[in-house]
């Protein structure tokens, strides 16, 4: 009976690698389109303000399904909401860089093809790995920081030479995007440390492991930049594929599991103490 249950869970993961790489590229280059028509454009503060309202409702349901009955319902926000105020408080500073981090996302989208924007994005990972190390003393293996330098390199490549897209006429400022994008990648570091954007996002984290993770935004960057091909005609160039190459690698690398080496050194000292016996 193991077998069927570890299928299922297979599935299940598969799941959430496919909706995750989909939603991550989707969104990309949705906004990407949306921002280069020729149209006039909507604010971008009042599609960022929809979002969170559709995500608030989203959870207040979530939160009436768990309880069963209005009456927990009411004694749930109370205690968790209303009843605590620090807490409240707490968590307006995780959305206040959100708020900032999404607006930032708009306005490098209206200045960056989806391809380069996805990879540059990528940044938000030695950000946050420098975050962790500087504020909660952790460390990174030799590996992690070989993919933290690869990376940065990739995204060096990719910004050098950027692809142009043939098909997008209106007028941006690629410098002006990539400002953007830094201002969010920070925010995206900063955030990482106190919670967890988004309500699906929360499901990948509990449910796949980090190299699923890493594969789900290496799979993203290439259908966006198919996409780009496609719908903006991106022209792709020497130096954004090996960048993007060095990125995709380097995500996979930084993914990978740390080696315990706590049983290695146990069975080493396990020996020089029986040699020292003898």
């Amino acid at each position: 009976m193991a077998a069927p249950r570890e299928n299922v869970n297979l599935l299940f993961k598969l799941y959430c690698l496919a909706v995750m790489t989909l939603v991550a590229a989707a969104y990309t280059v949705a906004l990407r389109y949306t921002r280069t028509s020729d149209k006039e454009l909507y604010f971008s503060t009042t599609a960022v303000c929809i979002t969170e309202v559709i995500k608030l409702l989203l959870s207040v349901g979530i939160l009436a399904k768990e309880t069963g009955n209005l009456g927990r319902f009411k004694a749930s926000l109370r205690e968790n909401v209303l009843g605590s105020p620090k807490e409240l408080m707490k968590l307006s500073v995780p959305s206040l860089v959100y708020a900032v981090q999404n607006n930032m996302a708009f306005l490098a989208l209206s200045n960056l093809d989806a391809a380069v924007y996805q990879v540059t994005y990528q940044l938000k990972i030695p950000c946050t790995a420098l975050c962790t190390v500087l504020m909660l003393n952790r460390t990174l293996s030799k590996l992690q920081w070989i993919s933290v330098f690869m990376l940065c390199g990739g995204v060096i490549l990719v910004q050098w030479k950027p692809a142009q897209a043939t098909k997008v006429v209106v007028e941006q400022n690629p410098l002006l995007g990539f400002g953007a994008i830094a201002v969010a990648v920070l925010c995206s570091g900063f955030a990482v440390l106190a919670s967890v954007g988004g309500l699906y996002t929360s499901v990948v984290v509990k449910y796949t492991d980090n190299i699923m993770k890493g594969f789900s935004a290496a799979a993203a960057i290439v259908l966006s930049t198919i996409a780009s091909v496609m719908l903006f005609g991106l022209q792709i160039t020497l130096t954004f594929a090996l960048g993007t190459l060095l990125v995709c690698v380097s995500i996979y690398l930084y993914g990978l599991p740390r080696q315990d080496t706590t049983s290695i050194q146990q069975g080493e000292t396990d020996s020089k103490q029986r040699v020292i016996g003898v």
